[in-house]
């Protein structure tokens, strides 16, 4: 794309008060957008309120600075790309969805397999879930992903803290790709906690935004990419969500694009559970496995084919205190209720547990069994 053409993307882009609705409608009266720059103050205004006509015809204060960093940007590798509507590269699917972004900022190792799946929706599970999930659940989230990587199957998510950090990196851990999809411009991270596991997926996937360089990381911009993460998949699974959770915006988004919604139920007594609960009531799919998602949507499972890592490992004989515990967060004092055992011999045995990876200590002085699924 050459300079005059970029520019003419991010004036639009950066006009105040200019949604992407209204600039459809304009790229598809004039037919670029360095057209819609070279018409009169009367055409513009025949078309739209003067107020949108007026910001039309001001260059934003910002225009050169961020064209100049956004050609630096691109400049800097073979890794990045600037894709606007209408280009040969700019996500399919996304075409099919109510509000596509007009300019998407993408980073990622050129040879990597999200680039074909960013136009094959079917190649993609967008993964999403609490920011504060239950050791359980962060556990649910990077297994599932891990076969779904195994699976080429490609995860897609938000780089937050959480759901999303694991699901990224289960995916990449069972070999697979994934894309993460951002509430800010590229030249930054966020959370700063997942600077290497940005740096991660830009080697094995692909990083996108629909926000401009230097974009920091606004309250508002994290549900309005939602409609990115579920529109870029063929289905949407939510590993744990309160009542409240972002999750279920992108589940409710990627319900009403005509995609399957899916969700992994847990314990009636977690807050973390409610929103899969609701959504499962509502009719998403329940699932208990990787498998139960890879089969609706007839994908084949690639762990039971290749040997590759199954998230339905066989349990070992499980032991009294793990049965005593159940499946729901519980005090020393239940335990000891409820075993007899002494305590000193009560906390060596879920130390043992604990460094097994069977057993998670909660806040709170509460203790929860871990599956292996």
């Amino acid at each position: 794309m050459q300079a005059a053409e970029l520019g003419a993307w991010l004036r639009l882009a950066l006009t105040p008060g200019l949604g992407n609705t209204t600039a459809r409608k304009l790229l598809a009266t004039f037919g670029s957008a360095q057209a819609i720059f070279e018409q009169s103050a009367g055409t513009l205004r025949q078309l739209g309120p003067d107020k949108v006509a007026n910001a039309l015809l001001t260059p934003p204060e910002n225009l050169a600075s961020q064209l100049e960093a956004t050609l630096q940007w691109l400049q800097a590798g073979d890794d990045r790309q600037v894709v606007t509507l209408g280009d040969p590269g700019y996500p399919s699917a996304l075409l099919d969805i109510e509000d596509p972004p007009s300019m998407l900022y993408m980073l990622g190792a050129p040879d990597s397999r999200a680039w074909s799946a960013i136009n094959n929706r079917a190649l993609c599970l967008a993964m999403v879930g609490s920011r504060n999930p239950t050791p359980q659940g962060e556990h649910n989230a990077r297994q599932f992903a891990r076969t779904f990587g195994a699976s080429d199957l490609c995860v897609v998510s938000g780089l937050a803290l959480g759901v999303d950090g694991a699901a990224h990196d289960g995916a990449l851990l069972g070999g697979g790709t994934t894309i993460a999809v951002v509430g800010t411009g590229l030249d930054r991270v966020y959370p700063k906690k997942h600077l290497d596991l940005a740096h991660r997926i830009a080697q094995q996937g692909l990083i996108i935004s629909e926000f401009p360089l230097g974009t920091p990381p606004l309250t508002a911009n994290f549900p309005k990419r939602n409609r990115i993460i579920s529109g870029l998949a063929q289905g949407t699974l939510v590993v744990e969500a309160a009542l409240k959770s972002g999750s279920l915006i992108t589940a409710r988004l990627a319900a009403e694009q005509g995609k399957e919604v899916f969700a992994i139920p847990g314990s009636i007594h977690s807050t973390q559970s409610r929103g899969c609960h609701a959504l499962i009531k509502q009719g998403a799919k329940l699932v208990e496995s990787a498998q139960d998602v890879l089969e609706e949507l007839q994908l084949p499972h690639a762990g039971a084919a290749t040997g590759a890592w199954s998230d339905s490992q066989p349990e070992p004989e499980e032991s009294p205190l793990l049965s005593a515990m159940g499946f729901d967060p519980v005090s020393l004092d239940a335990l000891q209720a409820r075993t007899g055992l002494p305590t000193p011999e009560l906390q060596a045995q879920l130390l043992a547990l604990e460094l097994a990876n069977r057993v998670a200590r909660l806040p709170g002085g509460l203790f929860q069994r871990m599956s292996l699924g």
